[in-house]
């Protein structure tokens, strides 16, 4: 069996998070993502967490597996082989991905021009074509206002990026979906999604516009509580801290005998919610005599819901989840970082494991260069020599002149 998206090729004009995080998860499935890139790199080539010589972890951690053309897109020339490359006749390509600001010569109806089915996906900041980020859409839809302690009066930014997240499987969904319509009638399709429409979509999805409506409610801060369930943190015997949730009557139970908390009459969830200031201080005693190795032997025992609190440190050096013993990971080599680096695969399983690839490193700058101008576009060798020493394409300095 070959991986899942064997054969079909998408070319990316992207950076930070959303498009080039929904292009990764669909090279860890198989497909060939080629990566255009300006000289000197993107706007987010050296964005932090950086190594002491400069290379950008983040960077390297959305391109894992992707392929890098590096082009000088402000020549005529460069811009002609970045259109021939997303629109390359293959049965399998045509797909093309961006978060860049619009640019008349990457326009879908310019691209189109050359490949009528070609599948465009723009991401935008804001519907209207505004600026936006992350950080910015989280702000306006109102999580950092039910974030934090009851008590805080300013509002709690949070540090994962959600909603770029979100919109990069978003974006994912889409284009395989635009991808199997063309397979069925042959059209392609240009598409678009705001980053703000995500988060606004998830805030429908999840009941929090409905909550206002409906029930004429704003939601309030909780602290570590779960919303509408009992869920609590608490600090162990050693100093630890250690999150337990009980969503389900299950999960209640299992946590009552653990515990051996008298919770035999409270199977009704939203009276574990009401109650739960009451049920999280009978509790503390427990967790406060037990360090956390026995607090969660005992939750495991019990078949409960748990997790301890951790440093991204302790998570790398600790958790046995995050080791090569879970098949998830695999130690790579990346030479220009000077390391081999745990990295993950597709965390998608299949009853074949062929089916997902390999962990793959991220590339250098414009390593694939010569490579997929050969392969891609079919030029030859003494071509691409002359685009390299014209600056119209680059490649690593290492691999100038080589074949």
């Amino acid at each position: 069996m070959s991986a899942l998206l064997a054969g079909m090729r998408l070319v990316e004009c992207a950076a930070f998070i959303a498009a080039p995080f929904a292009s990764l998860n669909l090279a860890k499935l198989g497909a060939e993502v080629i990566r255009i890139d300006p000289v000197g790199g993107g706007v987010d080539q050296f964005r932090w967490p950086v190594t002491a010589q400069g290379h950008s972890l983040y960077w390297a951690g959305l391109n894992k597996g992707k392929r890098s053309v590096c082009l000088d897109l402000s020549q005529p020339e460069g811009r002609d082989l970045a259109r021939a490359l997303i629109c390359a006749p293959d049965e399998d390509a045509g797909i093309f991905l961006t978060n860049l600001a619009p640019r008349p010569w990457l326009s879908h109806e310019s691209l189109a021009a050359l490949r009528p089915d070609l599948i465009s996906l723009q991401v935008v900041g804001n519907a209207d074509g505004s600026t936006a980020l992350d950080y910015t859409v989280n702000a306006a839809v109102g999580f950092p206002l039910v974030t934090g302690r009851a008590e805080e009066a300013a509002p709690v930014n949070h540090v994962l990026p959600a909603w770029d997240l979100v919109a990069g499987m978003t974006v994912a969904t889409a284009l395989l979906a635009a991808e199997r319509q063309r397979r069925k009638t042959g059209k392609g399709e240009r598409m678009r999604l705001a980053l703000s429409d995500v988060a606004l979509s998830v805030c429908g999805d999840l009941g929090y516009l409905a909550e206002v409506q409906v029930n004429d409610q704003d939601r309030q801060r909780l602290g570590n509580h779960i919303y509408g369930a009992f869920g609590h943190d608490f600090e162990t015997a050693d100093g630890r801290r250690i999150m337990v949730a009980a969503v389900s009557v299950h999960q209640w139970k299992a946590l009552c005998a653990a515990t051996g908390f008298d919770g035999a009459t409270m199977f009704d969830e939203s009276a574990r919610f009401a109650a739960r200031d009451a049920i999280a201080d009978a509790l503390a005693p427990w967790f406060g005599a037990r360090s956390l190795a026995d607090a969660g032997a005992a939750l495991d025992s019990a078949g409960a819901c748990w997790g301890p609190y951790q440093s991204f440190r302790q998570l790398v050096e600790k958790d046995p989840r995050c080791s090569t013993g879970n098949p998830l990971f695999e130690h790579v080599p990346v030479p220009h970082i000077g390391t081999d680096l745990l990295t993950p695969r597709s965390p998608v399983g299949v009853a074949d494991s062929q089916g997902v690839p390999a962990a793959q490193a991220p590339p250098r700058l414009g390593e694939h260069t010569r490579h997929v101008l050969d392969r891609v576009l079919g030029l030859p060798q003494h071509v691409i020599d002359d685009l390299c020493r014209r600056g119209v394409a680059r490649v690593p300095e290492t691999a100038l002149g080589n074949p």
